[in-house]
């Protein structure tokens, strides 16, 4: 194996291994720590799958025949780390009051 087909091979890796712990982050994140924890790991393997994915666009590397793929993946591989931070548990991201809140509320206000 040469160079670049490495960097393709441990970029798409790194990708979906990501995919496969973003989708079970729920079974992850039973403890606030451990949450935290694979938050981080998250992020760390986007970030490392993006550096590379832009080194094999550099290098003259290709996904799926295509050159120009890999430029776009890196950047989203970027917003997912970005993403992947974010710790909205427990937290009121939308701003709106939540249904179940307003019937507790009437039945208190009887």
């Amino acid at each position: 194996m040469d160079y670049v087909e490495i960097l393709q091979t441990v970029s798409l890796s790194l990708c979906s291994l990501a995919v496969i712990l973003w989708m079970s982050i729920g079974t992850l994140s039973r403890t606030t720590e451990r949450e935290v924890l694979a938050q981080r790991v998250i992020a760390a393997m986007c970030v490392l799958s993006a550096a590379l994915l832009f080194a094999l666009h550099h290098a003259g590397g290709e996904l799926w025949g295509s050159r120009n793929v890999a430029r776009p993946f890196a950047v989203v591989a970027i917003i997912v780390a970005l993403a992947s931070m974010m710790n909205i548990k427990g937290k009121d991201v939308q701003g709106e009051t939540n249904p179940h809140a307003i019937m507790k509320r009437r039945r208190e206000e009887e």
